[in-house]
């Protein structure tokens, strides 16, 4: 297949994938079934994000178009070790792969192969042309490339066993945000959306937020419950909560909380489920400076506050990302079009 095939086949898989498709709604509740947190709600929001992103034929064309000559050098065989935080999350890597002409190897987490078999399955059934590009394996064996997604644990095991490839190896991250105190209801509301989507799983979910020195959390407490209260009602992350809020009870640490969230302060980027970290600021140059630092562990960032040297989303878009937005910020194309 030419580029430009490739690109159509995303568009006509894109066109498939609409609210309540039928070839979509048995997957979707077997996904919940295997894993609890891929609730119905957040795969068919993980699938438009996908649709109107990723498989918009003009989004792709001006994406791809950046990198240049394709269809030059042979096809090669990239191994993708897939994460499965959230539904669909290792799809980037594979439409990567496709566009630039690869094929891809795909080893699926265990907690989400459900949906992206099903994706990949209807994209060959709707071009069967594109099928030499996809094989799901159990195991990596003769790959020539890999691009591996995990924890900072496993990453350590990906370095051993991949760094003889040509490779990315992805490690833990998360996201933050940035408040200065100014912030409208709607605002909170926005950053609430990046706190609790895909009950904050994801890598690009904010897990701890920088405040002013004499921040009150009284109110942003209060419009995170009243907005977002109903994710109590899920049992797992339930579970979590009532476990965190016994272990810092137990262990004598300082933490405010609603009825859905529990807030403590702490210098790691990264919290538990059902919790969120906070750290205070006295100096917007001086947290930018700080946050220089700590860029290996930072996904993305939302403010509304011009922080020097950090480019951030608005509140609400951290769970939104483009095409274009490459996960620990390196160029996913620009790697698969030096292979």
């Amino acid at each position: 297949m030419e580029l430009k095939e490739r690109i159509a086949a995303l568009g006509r898989l894109g066109e498939e994938i609409q609210d309540e498709a039928a070839w979509l709604i048995g997957p979707i509740e077997r996904a919940y079934h295997e894993n609890g947190w891929f609730t119905p709600e957040n795969s068919w929001k993980a699938l438009r994000a996908i649709k109107d992103q990723f498989l918009n034929t003009s989004i792709v064309e001006k994406w791809a178009d950046k990198y240049g000559q394709y269809d030059i050098k042979p096809m090669k065989k990239v191994g993708l070790v897939l994460a499965g935080n959230i539904p669909m999350v290792g799809f980037h890597d594979v439409l990567c792969t496709f566009v630039c002409g690869h094929q891809s190897m795909i080893k699926t987490s265990s907690k989400d192969s459900v949906l992206l078999k099903t994706v990949i399955g209807k994209l060959i059934e709707q071009s069967p042309s594109s099928k030499p590009y996809f094989e799901i394996v159990d195991q990596l064996r003769g790959f020539e490339a890999v691009i591996a997604t995990g924890s900072n644990n496993s990453a350590r095991y990906f370095e051993q066993y991949f760094g003889k490839y040509p490779n990315i190896i992805r490690k833990n991250r998360s996201a933050i945000g940035i408040l200065d105190g100014s912030e409208t209801d709607e605002e909170l509301l926005a950053l609430g959306e990046d706190i609790f989507n895909y009950f904050g799983l994801g890598c690009r979910n904010v897990s701890k937020i920088y405040v002013p020195a004499d921040y009150d959390f009284d109110h942003l407490l209060e419009v995170l419950h009243e907005g977002y209260k109903d994710i109590i009602l899920h049992n797992k992350y339930k579970n979590n909560f009532d476990y965190n809020n016994a272990l810092f009870l137990m262990n004598k640490v300082d933490f405010l909380m609603s009825g859905s969230l529990i807030i403590t302060e702490a210098k790691e980027i990264t919290s538990r489920i059902a919790t969120l970290h906070y750290e205070r600021y006295t100096d917007l140059n001086e947290l930018g400076n700080q946050l220089a630092s700590l860029a290996d562990q930072i996904q993305c960032a939302v403010s509304k506050a011009s922080i020097p040297g950090l480019n951030a989303f608005n509140y609400g878009e951290a769970q939104r990302p483009s095409i274009s937005d490459y996960a620990d910020g390196v160029d996913t194309m620009e790697f698969l079009k030096t292979l």
